[in-house]
C-alpha cells in the first residue's frame, strides 16, 4: 500500500522557520515527482512547490518563492520543504502529493496524497 505522511509542523512566530518532511512507505519515492500544496480554512487548495523525481527541476508558487526551498534525498525515501521567514498568511494544513509523472500545480494529476500536517504561523 502506498503511503505519504508528512511531519514537521507545529506552531512558529512570524519570520521563524520550520522544516516539513514527506516520507514514503510502501514504494520507492524516487520514482515520483513530488509537489507540496496547502489548504487553509475556507480557501482552496494552493500549489506550493514542487520537485521532479530526480530533482533536476523545481518550482514554486510566486507567494513562496526565495522563502522556500525543496529538496529531496532518495536515499532517505523523503523530500523535505523547508520554510523560511514565514508569515501567518503561510498558515495551512500541508499536504506532500506523489505521481510518476511531473505535475507541477495540477493537484488533480497526483494520485497520492498524505494526510498533512498543520502549519501554524502566529505570534
Amino acid at each position: 500500500q502506498l503511503q505519504l505522511v508528512e511531519s514537521g509542523g507545529g506552531l512558529v512566530q512570524p519570520g521563524g522557520s520550520l522544516r516539513l518532511s514527506c516520507t514514503a512507505s510502501g514504494f520507492t519515492l524516487g520514482g515520483y515527482s513530488i509537489g507540496w500544496f496547502r489548504q487553509a480554512p475556507g480557501k482552496e487548495r494552493e500549489g506550493v512547490s514542487y520537485i521532479s523525481s530526480s530533482g533536476g527541476l523545481s518550482n514554486y508558487a510566486d507567494s513562496v518563492k526565495g522563502r522556500f526551498t525543496i529538496s529531496r534525498d532518495n536515499a532517505k525515501n523523503t523530500v523535505y520543504l523547508q520554510m523560511n521567514r514565514l508569515k501567518p498568511e503561510d498558515t495551512a494544513v500541508y499536504y506532500c502529493a506523489a505521481s510518476t509523472i511531473y505535475r507541477g500545480s495540477y493537484y488533480m494529476g497526483y494520485p497520492y496524497w498524505g494526510q498533512g500536517t498543520q502549519v501554524t504561523v502566529s505570534s
